[in-house]
């Protein structure tokens, strides 16, 4: 049991004037009683202790001649919508969770339910209020606007490529992409599994076959070890990939120095995608610069956001105008709609490209927020073994989009697992790490190329890895709640593992 719920509970023979001194230093406002297998018999709260002062208990009488009451308690598997619930229905503020056997194993407090802490939300500030307005004031609302215009050469300019077209999303941005870069139906695509799915269902919007490429330990990025081998069985097969997908995973570049050769060597671009990593630097350069084209996301998560909307960049001025064509709809320059190919309703509002303009100019203000909460879990949880942190190589220097970690040892899936659900009991989000490609029911039977053979690298982070709230407008208290708790749900995990 972790110090701070070993600290409320006390055995019935506890006089109640010393439960009563344990409620003033707590400053819970509740107390458990258990018997000696810390199974819950009953709560005591102050008003309890009022009442026994009122009725003139004697202050030596142990807590076990208080009136009988059954407590109201919750499973370990309740939710914190659940609990709170439960709360509302017994009109009560705190709420003892316990095992099957009623030993007691957390307490939930209603203060914590209505403060909850997300993963990654977004964080405005005054800047996107003044571009949003002057769209308004100037009526360009529609897609397209003189901030669309501005926000692409903004992004351009800030990662150091040549041109950018603002589109309604990341995942429109590596669908586009794919399709400048010449993928048909039929064709192969090498891409990361470690990913989000949106990395690669464009490539089966294409008709195109995806095959999977692991990661490496030092980054958990794509593994240039394991692309080489996919590289060589590609050549004896006949099916060279059209062209290959670098993600650049929780705000970190992929280790492009060894990565682009392999694939120069070939004669494959490079589609970088880095939707997670707006800020980041690989050797001094940004992330999203390397690849033929590059992709950024403004997904409500990331680190500056648009609400919804993605940027495609790249050095090739006929690629970023003929990205833009396809994005809206193919339109051919005409005095009326001519069309000749497909096309996509893929463009940017002016609206949104207006906050994006905002967000961009505290970009490097998030990034180091974002980076200092990375920091301050490091620090606070260094004694802790058998927990590792996500790496960042020499040369690299990640955003840190997430904070991310994994812990060791066979049982770690199992712990993870309960660790994540007690967070989410106190209202606090973590998230696992991403569920790899090559696992995914979606693209059961795609090749896959493990990092060695017998080494199933992005299959293990999965399995031991955590994410944990890193958004940059979060405060050191929140953040003081989340190392407590984690702290309380290790301790709690690795006891049950013990036992076990």
């Amino acid at each position: 049991m972790n110090p701070r719920l070993a600290l409320l509970c006390l055995s019935p023979e506890t006089p109640w004037a010393e439960a009563l001194a344990r409620l003033n230093q707590t400053g819970r406002g509740i107390l458990l009683v258990v018997d000696a297998e810390g199974r819950l018999l009953r709560t005591v709260t102050d008003g309890d202790l009022r009442r026994a002062v009122l009725a003139g208990v004697d202050a030596q009488a142990p807590l076990s001649t208080l009136p009988a009451q059954a407590p109201v308690v919750a499973d370990e598997a309740a939710s914190a919508e659940a609990l709170l619930r439960l709360m509302d229905a017994h009109g009560i503020d705190h709420l003892p969770v316990c095992d099957a056997a009623g030993r007691v194993r957390d307490l939930v407090t209603r203060r914590e339910l209505s403060q909850r802490i997300w993963l990654s939300s977004p964080h405005l500030g005054e800047e996107e209020t003044a571009f949003v307005e002057e769209a308004f004031r100037s009526n360009w609302i529609a897609p397209l606007g003189p901030h669309v215009d501005a926000f692409e050469q903004e992004v351009a300019t800030r990662v150091g490529v040549g041109h950018a077209a603002a589109l309604s999303s990341g995942t429109a941005a590596i669908h586009l992409g794919l399709l400048l870069l010449g993928v048909q139906p039929g064709d192969t695509v090498f891409c990361s599994s470690l990913t989000f799915v949106g990395s690669c269902n464009p490539i089966l919007y294409c008709g195109a076959r995806p095959v999977f490429i692991d990661s490496e330990p030092n980054s958990w990025n794509l593994s240039p070890q394991a692309l080489e081998r996919a590289f060589d069985w590609a050549r004896r097969e006949g099916r060279l990939p059209r062209c290959v997908i670098v993600v650049n995973l929780y705000g970190q570049s992929a280790d492009m120095d060894a990565i682009l050769p392999i694939c120069e060597r070939h004669g494959v671009p490079v589609l970088e995608d880095a939707a997670e990593s707006l800020g980041a630097r690989y050797k001094g350069r940004a992330s999203g610069s390397f690849g033929r084209v590059g992709v950024f996301s403004f997904n409500g998560n990331k680190i500056i956001t648009t609400s919804g909307g993605g940027m495609l960049v790249s050095d090739d001025a006929a690629l970023v105008a003929r990205a833009r064509k396809l994005s809206t709809q193919a339109r051919e320059p005409a005095a009326h709609y001519e069309h000749r190919e497909v096309g996509f309703n893929y463009r940017m509002s002016n609206v949104l490209a207006g906050i994006g303009r905002g967000q961009l100019r505290v970009l490097d203000a998030r990034v180091a927020q974002r980076r200092a909460v990375f920091a301050r879990y490091r620090e606070a949880l260094a004694d802790v073994p058998g927990l590792r942190w996500m790496p960042e190589p020499a040369g690299c220097e990640s955003t840190r989009w997430l904070s991310c970690f994994t812990l060791d040892g066979a049982d770690a899936p199992a712990r993870t697992a309960a660790l994540m659900q007690r967070l989410a009991r106190h209202a606090v989000e973590a998230r696992p790490v991403w569920k790899p490609m090559h696992l995914q029911p979606l693209f059961a039977g795609a090749p896959y190329f493990a990092h060695t053979p017998g080494q199933d690298v992005s299959a293990a982070l999965f399995a031991a890895g955590v994410c944990l709230p890193s958004g940059s407008n979060m405060d050191e208290a929140q953040q003081e709640r989340v190392i407590a708790l984690l702290r309380e749900a290790l301790t709690a995990t690795a006891e049950d593992a013990h036992a076990a």
